[in-house]
């Protein structure tokens, strides 16, 4: 229970950085004016994010636990100023209303990946494939802009991101064999690993939600 304190610990403290760097620059005009306002600065970071997690990701086992927590918690952070968007396109009650939602969804789907005695691989396998082809057909949709696209693809990202959710919370119970077998920093870089991905998992199934409930300004 060490190891899965540390998980959703790290994962808790991300979410909570990338909200609050966010609402801080949805407060903060200047600010939001130079993120939001350049389409070369807003898409940079959306790069950096998206460098920083695949270093995580195939550095883990190379790197030591202080540099994962704070390449985790620059990301956070990094994800947050990018996340100011939905402030300016949605009700801050209707964003409220909708992360709470996604909590419940998050905390169900997670408790059924830790105690249920299903094999779950397959259907993470499933999930997974499905996410390319959510990922390509959401790529197709920015030169149509459909709305009505938007809202499919909204849905199926909810199914994919809460099998998803299930799945990668039971393959902690793996992770934690490997960080035990490497010590006590092994052990905290499979948690931020972790924390990555089931943060990740929560943002994503936040945003989707978002887009079907969310109501628009």
């Amino acid at each position: 229970m060490a190891f899965i304190h540390q998980v959703y610990g790290w994962m808790c403290a991300g979410l909570v950085i990338s909200a609050l760097v966010a609402y801080w620059v949805a407060i903060t005009p200047a600010v939001a004016t130079v993120i939001l306002g350049n389409s070369i600065i807003f898409y940079g970071l959306l790069i950096a994010e998206l460098v920083a997690v695949l270093f995580i990701a195939s550095m883990v086992h190379k790197i030591s636990s202080t540099i994962s927590s704070i390449i985790f918690i620059l990301y956070s952070a990094l994800n947050g100023l990018t996340l100011s968007v939905i402030f300016f396109v949605f009700a801050f009650g209707s964003i409220t209303e909708v992360f709470l939602i996604t909590a419940g969804v998050f905390g169900t789907m997670s408790l059924y990946g830790y105690f249920t005695k299903r094999d779950l691989t397959t259907l993470g396998q499933l999930a997974v494939m499905a996410l390319l082809g959510l990922v390509i057909a959401m790529l197709i949709n920015l030169f149509f802009q459909n709305g009505i696209a938007n809202l499919v693809l909204a849905c199926v990202g909810v199914v994919v991101f809460v099998l998803l959710t299930a799945y990668d919370t039971q393959k902690l119970k793996w992770m934690y064999e490997l960080g035990q077998s490497e010590g006590a920093d092994g052990e905290k870089k499979e948690a931020i690993n972790g924390a990555l991905t089931l943060y990740l998992d929560f943002i994503n199934l936040f945003l989707d939600l978002l887009q079907i409930f969310g109501k628009r300004r």
